[in-house]
């Protein structure tokens, strides 16, 4: 098995605060900081936050503007 498997893992059902049970979540991009992106797991049903992650960027991703 290749050591970067499990590098990058997908939050797609997690517990909202809100409705009080485990309810699929969508992944939306909150900031773009220097060590990586941000980004925030939003309820599909009432759409609080649930939970964030940051993954760090890659060199492939870097553009110029």
């Amino acid at each position: 098995m290749a050591r970067d498997a499990f590098k990058q893992l997908e939050a797609s059902l997690l517990f909202c605060p809100q409705c009080r049970v485990a309810t699929p979540v969508r992944k939306r991009l909150l900031l773009v900081l220097p060590q990586g992106n941000k980004f925030d797991y939003l309820c599909s049903q009432c759409g609080s936050i649930c939970g964030d992650k940051i993954e760090p960027e890659r060199p492939e991703d870097r553009r110029l503007m």
